[in-house]
């Protein structure tokens, strides 16, 4: 039976209709035109997955220029946490708007600005007191956090994990190994930054994903020995659920280690939950499943709904070693993105939407482990936590192929590491809309050519 869509009136979505609903070929004649247009002035490095040209959503529900339904289980790349257009997001961002657009937090004192900052600050697992920047994007929060290590420390040299993505910039890029392309052609990228194996997860001969935790702590060891003095690391950055790598959950223990090394040589622990916080693995922090408290938070994607807000918080005596103008933003904190984000709070705990992403997320993984036993030619592993979910494939082409059949059948999925494709739908995902999107991943499961 499929789900309907709901809380859509604000959006002028017929609520009559099931979802998904494809009523043309994908793209449709309106899609055609606007996708016409992108490719004669938009840049070619943009990596767009499918030909998807939304108008207006609602929930877990997408409309495209067409028409079309879809059911959305990429929330945006994992950003529209609390659905598209929540009543009570859209209303704060309103309310913000008709009184102040913009002023910089930078230069001056912006109430919201603070009042973001305490919010998201009484969050945070971290125990004593903490201090709170905010910025535009996850990468934006990475340049930050990467910045504040060293100068909090001291030391010039990072470790980051080999599967990560960290953003796009120039540090975070530079932190990021999950793919070669995010590094061709750039070089040389920011100087003393180290890789070592994630958990060094790899597909046993049964097509589930293993973890050999020495692998981690050897690499380190040996680069320790032969590189560089661990007194001379700044911070090591850790994804607690790697997401652009492949959606994969390390073992507790694996970070609890990581944890207690930092200890040891006075290494900052800088947890990027730019993907997995918010709320994403049932949750606040993912860091969290480990019962680990880091140095350095990082968050952004789900901490505003959609509106372009990121952060990093740290321990008030790290962001206590540096001055004013150490560090600063023109935009990052704007009210209106800080509207969004006091509301995302809120409303994540008034909605009881961390039990909600649990629930929901089992119900996920059961359904997506019955298809596992349906489809073993094609389908080698399904892991998560939550609401992210990772399905991995027997190949990329495979992938890339279940991808485009569920597009093509109005479910929203987004491949994720070398042959992965994450499940990640806002954190308001019911029952129904899980039974559909199982139902007709099936369907779309079916028709890959095996």
């Amino acid at each position: 039976m499929s789900a309907t869509i709901t809380e859509t009136d604000q959006q002028g979505i017929d609520t009559s209709r099931p979802v998904p609903d494809i009523r043309t070929a994908l793209p449709g004649p309106e899609g055609q035109k606007v996708l016409a247009r992108d490719g004669a002035v938009t840049s070619p490095s943009l990596p767009r997955a499918y030909p998807l040209v939304p108008k207006r959503a609602s929930g877990s529900t997408m409309e495209d220029v067409d028409g079309n339904l879809f059911l959305d289980l990429n929330a945006g790349i994992a950003v529209n946490s609390t659905g598209h257009t929540h009543p009570a997001v859209v209303a704060a961002v309103k309310e913000q708007a008709d009184k102040l657009l913009h002023y910089s937090a930078s230069d001056f004192y912006l109430p919201i600005y603070s009042e973001m900052c305490q919010a998201l600050a009484e969050t945070l697992p971290i125990d004593g007191p903490t201090r709170v920047f905010l910025t535009n994007s996850g990468a934006e929060a990475v340049e930050g956090a990467i910045k504040l290590a060293r100068y909090a420390t001291g030391r010039s040299h990072l470790i980051s994990f080999f599967g990560a993505f960290h953003g796009r910039t120039y540090g975070a890029v530079s932190l990021t190994a999950s793919k070669a392309k995010y590094h061709k052609g750039f070089g040389p990228l920011l100087q003393g930054v180290h890789h070592v194996p994630y958990a060094f997860a790899e597909v046993d001969e049964n097509g589930r994903r293993s973890h050999d935790e020495e692998a981690t702590f050897r690499e380190l060891e040996r680069l320790f020995e032969t590189e560089v003095d661990p007194k001379e690391v700044a911070a090591i950055f850790l994804e607690p659920v790697q997401g652009e790598g492949g959606y994969i959950i390390p073992p507790a223990s694996w970070v609890q280690r990581l944890r207690a090394l930092c200890d040891e040589h006075g290494i900052l622990l800088v947890a990027d939950e730019v993907q997995s916080g918010a709320g994403r693995t049932g949750k606040m922090w993912a860091i969290e499943l480990a019962d680990v408290q880091p140095d350095i938070l990082i968050s952004a994607k789900g901490l505003a709904s959609g509106l372009p807000l990121g952060a990093f918080a740290a321990r008030a005596d790290l962001m206590e070693t540096w001055g004013a103008g150490a560090h600063g933003s023109t935009y990052g904190g704007s009210p209106i993105p800080c509207a969004a984000g006091l509301a995302t709070l809120r409303t994540i705990k008034e909605e009881n939407l961390l039990a909600n992403a649990t629930t929901v997320g089992e119900q996920l993984l059961s359904g997506l482990r019955d298809l596992q036993a349906q489809h073993p030619e094609i389908i080698t592993d399904v892991r998560g936590v939550g609401l992210m979910i990772g399905v991995e494939f027997r190949d990329a082409a495979t992938a890339a192929e279940a991808q485009t059949q569920a597009f093509q059948r109005g479910l929203l999925v987004l491949d994720c590491g070398v042959r992965t494709i994450r499940i990640s739908p806002p954190l308001v995902f019911t029952a129904d809309e899980a039974s559909t999107a199982l139902r007709v991943l099936g369907e779309a499961l079916a028709a890959v050519r095996v």
